[in-house]
């Protein structure tokens, strides 16, 4: 508009400019003759970051790239509420109660989207205004008419995330393609209200890489846009209902790149599928903060996890934010977690102002090249995926990928080569859990895809065996530590000797084994075993016959002393033997005692 004032160009010319020769000889004195090339970061994305940058590095980019579309109004504060299996009218009074204090709008996850009080949920929330995010595992079609049917004339605001199982959404569409285009035809003319979902927290949230995410939420895109689109409803509608899932993890410049270098793949692959550009400022992004990331050991660090995801995520250009519980692990959700959760978005854009610049990292010599780089690498992997018949065709290999990554992640926690901090390093020596170990590891709810998870599970476990020794408890309990962990632990073991002490360690046990610890007053054992035995003995121990199907054991079997002794036994556990240590020495040596 013409009576915009125009803001004076950023001058700071009492500052002379300094060369990057001169930077270097700087960089070179102040490392005292060390290569500055040993300061590299390696990523697991398969190239490193460099630890310097300067204008160069904007031209070989071909010079400043144009600020990415980024939300016009600050990101929206989204919490996110667990429905169990009912009407969930105790959770639409705790989002009410949240939209007075701070949130912006509630994302639920609904159990049972059929038993849902949509009619409720209409007389608590004013749909019209209220910004709402579902998460349902089956009809989302049939919720989305409920809705429709409840508020005739409305056009919601939100977004539906159909999760139908254990897959990335996207990947498996010959029994959902029905529904996901009456999702479609539902909400045209609804511009705030996104009715498909590209779930790339699916692959965050089990470890991948940063560029495995990017490309592996590309290949779900590109399934929907490719297989949706018919006689009814455009390839242009697809893409206009679409919006993206992230999960945001700790590494702050890395996960705040990961945002931006998704817009620029979304106009790729928006051009690809011959779909104008204006598309591309059209893509919404809700990110959450990772679960792959959360732990139960010093649970309190969480919140500063929490912190460096949600700036990542904001800075990036996030649409909207779903900040997690620090104890939502192992904690019934309740108000005071759930406040901290909620205030942490709300002190980012109230007290630091995160949301009054748009793309801040605009121009940044580092960020503008750590965009440009993961976006190349994405791209690539995506192409690879694509080639080899994309989703849901391809899905057992991206799954292969991910799980790679995921193995050699444990492997570096377990040897402190990866730092997890109050799990693998600065533990709390003497923590005492605000949660029962025995109840959270017989938990089937106990989320157990996360990068702590083996070193954490080991710490409880022996735990919970020095508390039975106490006690002189007179039952026994198997423990299970994980899959593939077995050479991990011994190589975290190994890790706490001394040079001159480290003994021979025994033949590799087979691959594929679990890792188990069998607990007694008297004794505690690591052991192997395959997934067959284990099956067959939770299934002993539970009685529950052979024939029934679908049957996950928990992470904790417990019975009498003779039974399980006998049990374990008779379905062929071996014992995991390290010369010269005892078993006990083991445990005490992995506890840091």
């Amino acid at each position: 508009m013409s009576d915009t004032p125009v803001a004076p160009p950023v001058s700071f010319a009492e500052f002379p400019a300094v060369t990057t020769a001169e930077w270097q000889a700087r960089l070179a004195r102040d490392l005292k003759g060390q290569d500055p090339a040993t300061l590299r970061w390696p990523l697991p994305d398969g190239f490193s970051v460099e630890p310097f940058y300067h204008r160069e590095a904007l031209a070989a980019l071909g010079g400043a790239p144009a600020p990415l579309p980024h939300p016009v109004a600050p990101w929206l504060n989204v919490p996110t509420l667990q429905v169990p299996a009912g009407e969930g009218r105790e959770q639409i009074d705790q989002a009410a109660a949240a939209l007075a204090n701070g949130a912006d709008g509630i994302h639920f996850i609904l159990a049972d989207a059929a038993a849902f009080a949509v009619h409720y949920l209409a007389e608590r929330l004013p749909l019209a205004r209220t910004f709402i995010g579902y998460t349902v595992t089956g009809g989302p079609d049939a919720l989305l008419s409920q809705l429709v049917e409840t508020v005739p004339g409305t056009a919601l605001r939100g977004f539906l995330r159909f999760a139908p199982g254990p897959v990335p959404e996207g990947a498996e569409l010959a029994d959902y393609r029905t529904a996901l285009r009456r999702c479609v035809s539902l909400t045209t003319g609804m511009p705030d209200f996104r009715a498909l979902a590209v779930n790339g927290a699916f692959f965050g949230n089990r470890g991948a890489t940063i560029a495995q995410q990017l490309a592996f939420t590309l290949n779900t895109a590109a399934a929907l846009l490719a297989e949706l689109p018919n006689e009814e409803i455009s390839a242009a509608q697809v893409a206009a209902t679409l919006h993206v899932h992230l999960a945001v993890a700790p590494s702050y410049f890395p996960e705040l790149a990961k945002l931006r270098a998704l817009r620029q793949l979304w106009a790729t692959l928006l051009h690809g599928f011959g779909l104008p550009a204006a598309l591309n400022a059209n893509l919404r992004i809700h990110a959450a903060t990772s679960s792959w990331t959360l732990t139960t050991l010093d649970p309190h660090t969480n919140l500063l996890r929490h912190t460096t995801e949600a700036m990542s995520a904001v800075l990036g250009g996030a649409d909207s934010l779903s900040v997690a519980p620090f104890d939502a692990l192992f904690a019934e959700a309740n108000d005071f977690s759930g406040r901290l959760a909620r205030n942490l978005s709300v002190l980012l854009r109230e007290e630091a102002s995160l949301g009054r610049v748009q793309d801040p990292a605009a121009g940044s010599y580092y960020l503008e090249t750590l965009t440009d780089q993961l976006a190349q690498e994405a791209w690539l992997q995506f192409q690879r995926l694509e080639a080899a018949g994309g989703l849901p065709a391809a899905r057992g290999l991206m799954l292969e990928e991910i799980k790679a990554v995921t193995t050699e992640t444990f492997r570096r926690i377990a040897s402190g080569q990866q730092v997890v901090v109050g799990t693998n390093r600065f533990q709390q020596a003497q923590e005492q859990f605000s949660f029962h170990p025995k109840k959270l590891l017989r938990s089937s709810a106990f989320d157990v895809t996360r990068a702590a998870y083996p070193t954490e599970v080991l710490r409880l476990a022996t735990a919970l065996h020095f508390e039975r020794r106490e006690k002189k408890s007179k039952r026994a309990a198997v423990v299970l530590l994980g899959s593939n962990t077995n050479q991990i632990i011994l190589e975290n073991f190994i890790q706490t000797l001394l040079p001159h002490e480290r003994p021979e360690i025994a033949a590799s046990h087979p691959p594929g084994t679990l890792s188990l610890l069998y607990s007694s007053p008297e004794e505690a054992t690591l052991m192997y075993a395959t997934p067959e035995q284990f099956q067959k003995f939770a299934r002993f121990i539970y009685q529950i016959p052979n024939e029934k199907q679908h049957f996950i054991p928990p992470a904790l079997l417990s019975s009498d002393m003779a039974t399980l002794h006998e049990a374990v036994r008779v379905f062929g556990f071996k014992e995991m033997k390290v010369q010269g240590y005892t078993t006990e020495q083991v445990l005490a040596r992995l506890q840091g005692r």
